[in-house]
């Protein structure tokens, strides 16, 4: 609880004048039943209508106070959970945003949008039930209590026999609920993942006429999660019946038990009617009583999901950074003995034994098989992770004594997915720079040979791009996404493989402008085609996570075998498809 404190802090008033008001409520629940049957016994007994049309009034004004009371509390009780859960979700969002990528990979997406949304919501939804329910039922409880033995003590034991039954069955119900609601939000995250896998990749599905296969598999998500919300349910269904049954049977035995004390002379018509209703309120505060309980299992399996993203230890941050002011300003990049492996507790390696240096304004390339460790490698110079063996170093300061802010704002990168966001063109690339001139982000857009393709658009730099670039080719993206790069102007520039879908005169003309209009920022270039990386200072050669080659284009072409295997096979690839 101490942690949810600071979320209430700001809104208490709210989380005060909520109950406060809906005890007004109470007192009219409590009131209006004696006031009916001081009416019935002495206005319509002794048929004095002066009598009744008074306490009529009475009752009209106190089922008016009680209106304006239940209003109040119902809007701060919405005001102060609305606002509570909000914050609360601004911090768990922010809490994600401080995930490291190995932390990231703890969790699904899925699991992840379900506890920002689902959970927090099953949170809001207690928060409120709870202010509201939380003097009212305990009140009408104690209040009908009081009435009814003040009514009649011998006819109010009846009530004390069927309240432990009930409790113990609402414990039982409670002790099953909890487990239930877990697993069904584990099969909403599930689900969650499903969709979203679905929708991003609706192309490649129906490319591959998967559709069927597709809905076949959401069908099987979504029947468990059917199966797994009935079984959380039936403990809800569960609950109205026995507190049904119980509120009939009391009823019964009261009128019955009462009816013989009226006929005997020893209670007033009007008191059993009171009393009859005192008995149903009684009923009813345990019934809201127990639906407050079973939202709060729900609500506690939420809470726990909720706890386990704030208290992931984010194993990457800059707390221990000796040199959080410093800023990078030159760009040169020295490896020293590193290696890396995704797990601290796994012998398999990513990378060994990685030694090199690219100094300020040089253009290294970096070639080799699928899996062989190139995107690993430049993810650790921004410490997207962090090595586990060795120094990375940043113009000879070790990464680790940056702020990442710092570091990462020196750092450009262009991954090998393409990322785009829903906006227009110009809003993604004022990722790179918001505060970018229209001649500097044009300027950005050239380099990149991303200029003249914007322009042909309708509404050229205004251009919505859709969730993703949805409404640009995979090459137009590709070169979106240098130019939000180049925008930023950093010292380091990474592209991994970030061409593989530009055509090679474009790419070359890319490149023209990477040693021209980028001559002192540091160069470092993943890819796939030799051509791409050919004119570079110094080429990197991996395989299986270890430098298996390093020079020149012409130093490789004359002394390493892999480097002269992959370059002539795909000068033979080439030359087949420019016969064919």
């Amino acid at each position: 609880m101490k942690r949810y404190g600071k979320y209430i802090k700001p809104y208490w008033p709210s989380f005060i004048l909520a109950p406060v008001l809906m005890l007004t409520e109470v007192l009219g629940d409590v009131l209006l039943p004696k006031f009916m049957s001081m009416i019935v016994n002495y206005g319509v007994a002794n048929r004095d209508m002066g009598y009744v049309t008074g306490m009529g009034v009475i009752m009209v004004l106190t089922a008016c106070v009680m209106a304006l009371g239940g209003i109040g509390g119902a809007y701060f009780s919405s005001k102060a959970s609305i606002c509570f859960t909000s914050d609360l979700r601004d911090d768990l969002f922010a809490r994600v945003q401080e995930f490291s990528f190995k932390n990231i990979d703890q969790y699904s997406t899925g699991s992840l949008v379900t506890r920002l949304t689902n959970d927090v919501q099953q949170v809001q939804n207690v928060t409120m039930m709870g202010l509201r329910m939380m003097f009212r039922s305990p009140g009408m409880l104690i209040g009908a209590l009081i009435m009814a033995f003040s009514i009649n003590g011998k006819l109010a034991l009846v009530i004390l026999v069927v309240i432990p039954l009930l409790a113990l069955s609402i414990g039982i119900i409670l002790k099953t609920a909890f487990p239930r609601f877990t697993v069904m939000q584990k099969k909403i995250d599930r689900i969650n993942s499903g969709i979203q896998e679905a929708l991003t990749n609706v192309r490649v599905i129906k490319s591959f006429v998967r559709g069927d296969y597709e809905e076949e598999k959401f069908k099987e998500m979504n029947q468990d999660l059917k199966d797994s919300s009935l079984n959380a349910m039936k403990v809800v269904m569960a609950t109205m019946p026995v507190m049904t049954l119980a509120m009939n049977v009391t009823t019964l035995a009261v009128v019955w038990y009462g009816g013989n004390m009226i006929i005997g002379g020893s209670m007033q018509v009007g008191d059993l009617t009171a009393f009859t209703t005192y008995i149903v309120q009684i009923l009813m505060s345990l019934m809201m009583l127990s639906m407050v309980f079973l939202q709060c299992s729900r609500a506690l399996a939420s809470v726990k999901r909720i706890n386990e993203v704030m208290d992931t230890e984010i194993d990457l941050t800059d707390a221990d950074a000796a040199r959080k002011d410093l800023e990078v300003s030159r760009g040169r990049v020295e490896f020293q003995d590193v290696s890396f492996s995704y797990s601290q507790d796994s012998e398999e390696k990513v990378l060994e034994h990685i030694s090199f240096s690219v100094e300020p304004g040089q253009i290294l390339g970096i070639i080799g098989a699928t899996g062989s460790g190139k995107t690993t490698l430049v993810q650790l110079i921004p410490r997207l992770y962090d090595v586990t063996e060795g120094r990375v170093l940043v113009d000879g300061v070790d990464v680790r004594d940056y702020s990442l802010r710092n570091l990462r704002n020196g750092v450009g990168m262009v991954l090998q997915k393409n990322v785009l966001f829903s906006g227009t063109i110009e809003e993604n690339l004022r990722w790179g720079d918001e505060e970018a001139s229209e001649e500097e982000l044009r300027a950005a857009a050239e380099s990149a040979q991303a200029d003249g393709f914007v322009r042909s658009f309708t509404d050229g730099y205004d251009t919505d791009l859709g969730q993703g670039g949805v409404n640009v080719s995979g090459g137009q993206k590709q070169r979106l996404c240098i130019a939000r790069a180049l925008l930023k102007k950093p010292k380091i520039l990474i592209l991994d493989d970030s061409t593989s879908a530009v055509d090679t005169a474009t790419e070359a003309r890319i490149r023209e402008c990477f040693r021209t209009a980028l001559k002192d920022t540091t160069k470092i270039i993943i890819a796939q085609r030799i051509g791409s990386v050919e004119e570079a200072d110094r080429i990197l050669v991996l395989d299986e996570g270890k430098i298996i080659g390093m020079g020149s284009h012409e130093e490789l072409l004359a002394g390493c075998p892999a480097y002269q295997e992959i370059y002539y096979s795909q000068r033979d690839r080439e030359r087949k498809e420019g016969v064919s």
